[in-house]
């Protein structure tokens, strides 16, 4: 397991000096209504409104693009081509990418799905178009020679940490780590050694 999110638990997890037990859920849906589980203490989550009713944020440590996917020999070439009648658009299900794909998108049809069936509903033609932030993006088309995930943006993820509802004292000190790990160069570095692609440069 890697990622920037992986990183940044696992140092939050050395410096508390307690043991780290990533635990992963197949969409962001089923993350969020976990929260009052027990089951995790700590999310690496974007930032959205409706999560914020359950959830308290940190700062954000990196934001990406949401972009679009499409296969080998897709007729689409332009982000303006995805919005046409007929036009299937899969989504990680609860995920932020659908809000903001909700405003864009006129005619297109949104399909909620899980992240691990994303590259085989892509290749067999059950949706012509996956929508996500671009670092999801560039992961899935390395699993489908010829997709290609178009130019362009619609809207930007934004990554923090964030704990459910009550956990005040938590938040306070995970706020405080995040801004930490930012000045000392962290974040930067976990980026680049998971390769992150489609991030926004400040």
């Amino acid at each position: 397991m890697k990622g920037v999110g992986y990183e940044l638990g696992k140092e939050l997890a050395r410096r508390m000096g307690v043991p780290y037990e990533p635990v992963i859920y197949q969409t962001p849906k089923l993350l969020v209504e976990d929260t009052a589980s027990g089951k995790w203490d700590i999310s690496l989550i974007a930032q959205d409104p409706d999560r914020e009713k359950n959830l308290n944020f940190t700062g954000v440590y990196l934001k990406i693009e949401h972009g679009y996917l499409v296969p080998s020999g897709s007729p689409i070439q332009t982000m303006r081509d995805v919005d046409r009648p007929g036009i299937r658009v899969g989504v990680p299900a609860g995920g932020r990418v659908i809000p903001p794909l909700k405003r864009t998108l006129k005619d297109a049809q949104i399909v909620e799905v899980g992240i691990p069936e994303a590259a085989e509903l892509v290749k067999s033609g059950k949706v012509d178009v996956f929508a996500e932030n671009k670092a999801n993006l560039f992961a899935i088309a390395d699993k489908l020679p010829g997709s290609r995930v178009l130019e362009g943006r619609f809207s930007v993820d934004k990554f923090a940490l964030s704990l459910p509802k009550g956990r005040e004292a938590g938040i306070a000190y995970v706020r405080k780590f995040i801004e930490d790990v930012k000045v000392e160069g962290l974040v930067k570095s976990a980026m680049e050694r998971a390769g992150v692609r489609g991030a926004v440069k400040e």
